[in-house]
């Protein structure tokens, strides 16, 4: 994609052809997870890599209402927020979570490499590229699920009684 040019949104029928595509992937129930965290909560490729259990789970261990991004899992010092946790989402996790067993502990990273713990944002990055390219999705990026995710808020909003600072607040901009 060349500079300057904003990624693309993704349609409903794109993001259920991503899901039924995912199924088949070596790691179905992480790559469900990060697709879903980008297009339903809107994270960055960087706060994908960095979230936690602890973010995502209440002092039970069981998987929350509402995703806590933690500064340090986000850009900026101010880029802490809660998100609601997306029904589809949160299945997505609870999935994870009990295939993960053990390893779902709170200070492990929520996305793994099959190599070990934790991805770096760069490599989440790749697999969005990846996965859109190999989908033939042109013009996608690791962004469009996050662009998906805040132009849907900002449609919504003004049915929940919100404003356009509302959904800045849920896209971690300041």
């Amino acid at each position: 994609m060349p500079l300057g040019k904003q990624a693309k949104t993704i349609s409903d029928k794109q993001a259920k052809a991503v899901l039924n595509h995912l199924e088949g992937t070596r790691c179905p129930l992480r790559d469900r997870v990060m697709f879903l965290l980008s297009i339903k909560a809107g994270l960055r490729s960087k706060e994908i890599a960095n979230l936690t259990w602890g973010m995502v789970t209440d002092s039970d261990g069981k998987i929350a209402d509402v995703i806590a991004v933690q500064n340090v899992a986000s850009k900026g010092k101010n880029g802490g927020r809660e998100i609601p946790a997306h029904p589809d989402l949160k299945a997505a996790l609870v999935a994870l979570q009990a295939h993960r067993g053990d390893l779902a502990v709170p200070e492990r990273p929520v996305v793994h490499s099959e190599r070990g713990p934790g991805m770096s944002a760069n490599s989440v990055t790749v697999w969005f590229h990846r996965l859109y390219e190999g989908l033939g999705m042109e013009g996608c990026s690791s962004h469009s699920g996050r662009r998906t995710f805040v132009t849907k808020a900002a449609h919504k909003i003004v049915e929940a009684c919100g404003s356009l600072r509302d959904v800045q607040q849920l896209a971690g901009h300041t």
